[in-house]
């Protein structure tokens, strides 16, 4: 059984959603929580598995203690870009608390997404966030003990793809100091 969108020309027929209309829509209750907008489309989101909520906890809790000043890390909360409404798992970004009480960040230093499974969903978030400018976007993939890095931004794109397996240790690019030991991350 083929699926109505796998069409070329059912998809270019599709009418892509505003962010501003996907704002609208949840005001007036018609959106439930598991919806994220991903480029005009409205995407449902999948349960949150207990290896997955151990998994964004753990990091977190690495993140939280390490973050300079001025930085916060934001969990599950909503990145307003051009077309897009993504929930990151984690994002870190620039500013205090306040500077979010009237709108969401347009932008992050760095995201993590948890794909138990997800993994091609997130793989497409690559071009989303980088084209928002988030400098480095992580997936972590404890399927397979891994996480892959997407950084270096070019021109709204990422220049640099590589994959880390348990047990290496990966370090941000972004945040000076923040490391994770993959052994302890996937094997605690």
């Amino acid at each position: 059984m083929t699926s109505f969108l796998d069409d070329p020309k059912v998809r270019a027929a599709v009418f892509p959603l505003s962010v501003e209309f996907y704002h609208q829509a949840g005001e007036l209750g018609l959106l439930g929580e598991d919806i994220e907008l991903l480029e005009g489309n409205l995407v449902k989101k999948m349960a949150k598995s207990p290896l997955h909520e151990w998994l964004v906890g753990f990091l977190f809790d690495l993140l939280a203690d390490d973050l300079p000043s001025g930085w916060r890390v934001r969990k599950g909360g909503p990145l307003t870009l051009v077309r897009s409404e993504p929930e990151p798992d984690l994002a870190v970004v620039r500013g205090g608390p306040a500077d979010f009480r009237h709108a969401h960040p347009t932008t992050a230093e760095l995201v993590i997404e948890v794909a138990i499974s997800t993994v091609e969903v997130d793989r497409q978030k690559a071009a989303i966030y980088a084209a928002a400018g988030v400098k480095e976007y992580w997936i972590v993939i404890p399927a397979a003990d891994c996480v892959e890095i997407h950084r270096g931004l070019v021109d709204g794109t990422y220049a640099q793809r590589l994959t880390l397996t348990s047990p290496a240790r990966l370090e941000s690019s972004v945040l000076p100091g923040f490391a994770v030991e993959l052994g302890a991350l996937f094997h605690s």
